[in-house]
């Protein structure tokens, strides 16, 4: 992947196989058939729709649940990170004190700011994720996400 210069504006992943062909084609297919099992009730539609709407369900949790994953690897990755880039007991707070979401957001922070974004973080400005990147001045770019 390309590593020239990660921002808030360009750290979106997008998945072209997942995000322009599978999800689409999904998303479609149960419009079709909840229109066919309206426009013609039976077993046959309803067991189409039913289908459908599990592919659609099964097609979602093949993109969350990888994510999911690299969430809890990311909590690792960056607990790490505090202990070597934090003062000890600004460490500990970090660790029992931000939610997942917070954790996620603040490993595009580089180890320069880290310190004085958690304990904003820790005090409630920024608590959404959103604002701690809008926050972060140095950012610090993963290249690996899912």
């Amino acid at each position: 992947m390309d590593q020239s210069g990660q921002s808030l504006s360009t750290h979106t992943r997008w998945h072209p196989p997942f995000h322009f062909f599978m999800a689409p084609v999904l998303v479609l297919h149960l419009i079709v058939s909840g229109m066919r099992a309206w426009n013609a009730p039976g077993w046959d539609t309803a067991e189409a729709l039913l289908l459908a709407m599990a592919l659609v369900v099964m097609g979602l949790l093949t993109r969350v649940n990888p994510l999911k994953a690299q969430d809890r690897l990311i909590r690792l990755e960056e607990h790490l990170r505090y202990q070597r880039a934090l003062p000890g007991d600004l460490a500990a707070q970090a660790v029992k004190g931000l939610g997942e979401g917070q954790i996620v957001a603040l490993r595009f922070a580089s180890d320069a700011e880290l310190a004085d974004l958690v304990r904003k973080v820790l005090a409630g400005n920024p608590a959404k994720p959103a604002a701690i990147k809008q926050a972060i001045q140095n950012w610090r770019g993963d290249y690996f996400r899912v």
